[in-house]
């Protein structure tokens, strides 16, 4: 590990082959925590490139819980968190929208790290269970077409690097990269993420793991999410080719709105925003997940534009099915642990 952080102190960039082995050397209880820390921080000062990143994320998915399910066709919406923002938790309520939309969605979140609440906590609130088996994770693709997959219960090597984050106080390239390590097989994703400069970078590593498409994005105001307040940067990769462009939610039909607008709070309040959205009550919160889910939905090549995409995500509140297949997991939650405790 000390090779490797004086060859990236020196200002040199790891080959995808090295970065493989300095991750699984930061996996080995024989190195220390200093060691790893240092490393980490050589890197975030250096930069960290495509090849870096991409070998990082392959190691973690090679070493979390595999997850195999029976479609082919899955998708993940999920910001890197740490933007600043406050907002609620806009990809965990726009993930029910885009199961009502006829998504497979594999969601994969955490509990706060920035913000007051994370997915995980405002999941918990809504009753939804956090430690879904592999075989659990399936059923729930084919009952309710979404399911949650916890960092933690699915990176159970990760606890021990997740100690020398907090220990640091400062980003390292996990602050990138939580996205891209679902262990699920996805078809495509949608990824925000609050640094724009790494825009480029990770539509690129998406293509490397095997997304057919995808779509990376910056929010106005510099959010890990779209937002109403501004032109967000967005990059589409399609097969590998990258185009990046610029949206405003004024473009497809939605209000402006300040960040201010879609503030969040702690677990109960962000839970009673979210089921707000999803019962279709007029606000910036329904605005925000509009747009999101209508990105996401023109991620997947559901949508032919993202216009259509706010469309047809509308269409997923209206018709009820959005909050109906929220409701689902609640109960499979209920269910699951009434067989737990009967057990």
């Amino acid at each position: 590990m000390r090779r490797f952080t004086e060859s990236v102190r020196a200002g040199h960039s790891l080959t995808y082959h090295e970065m493989r082995e300095a991750t699984n050397a930061m996996f080995s209880e024989q190195i220390a925590g200093v060691d790893i820390a240092n490393f980490l921080t050589a890197l975030s000062i250096k930069g960290e490139t495509t090849e870096e990143i991409a070998a990082l994320v392959e190691v973690l998915r090679e070493n979390a819980t595999q997850i195999p399910v029976s479609s082919s066709v899955v998708f993940d919406n999920c910001g890197t968190g740490g933007d600043g923002s406050q907002s609620f938790n806009i990809s965990t309520t726009c993930s029910f929208v885009l199961a009502g939309a006829g998504l497979k969605i594999a969601k994969h979140g955490n509990r706060s790290i920035s913000s007051r609440t994370g997915s995980a906590d405002v999941l918990e609130e809504l009753g939804i269970a956090l430690d879904f088996q592999p075989h659990e994770v399936d059923e729930l693709l084919e009952l309710t077409n979404i399911a949650f997959l916890f960092a933690p219960h699915v990176h159970p090597k990760m606890k021990r690097i997740q100690v020398i984050r907090k220990s640091l106080g400062t980003p390292t390239i996990f602050n990138m990269i939580g996205p891209l390590t679902n262990p699920v097989s996805l078809s495509s994703q949608l990824v925000g993420v609050y640094r724009q400069d790494k825009l480029m970078d990770l539509a690129d590593v998406l293509h490397r793991i095997g997304r057919k498409r995808a779509i990376v994005l910056t929010g106005a105001g510099g959010m890990d999410e779209a937002s109403l307040a501004g032109d967000n940067h967005l990059v589409l990769m399609n097969e590998g080719k990258t185009i990046p462009f610029t949206l405003n939610a004024q473009e497809v039909g939605l209000s402006y709105a300040p960040l201010e607008a879609i503030r969040g709070g702690d677990a109960k309040e962000n839970a009673a925003i979210l089921k707000s959205v999803l019962r279709g009550e007029s606000s910036p919160y329904l605005d925000t997940v509009l747009l999101n889910a209508g990105i996401g939905l023109f991620a997947a090549g559901v949508s032919s534009t993202i216009q259509d995409g706010v469309h047809q995500a509308r269409k997923s509140i209206q018709t009820g099915r959005a909050l109906s297949i929220m409701k689902s997991v609640v109960v499979y939650s209920q269910n699951r642990n009434h067989l737990e405790v009967n057990a």
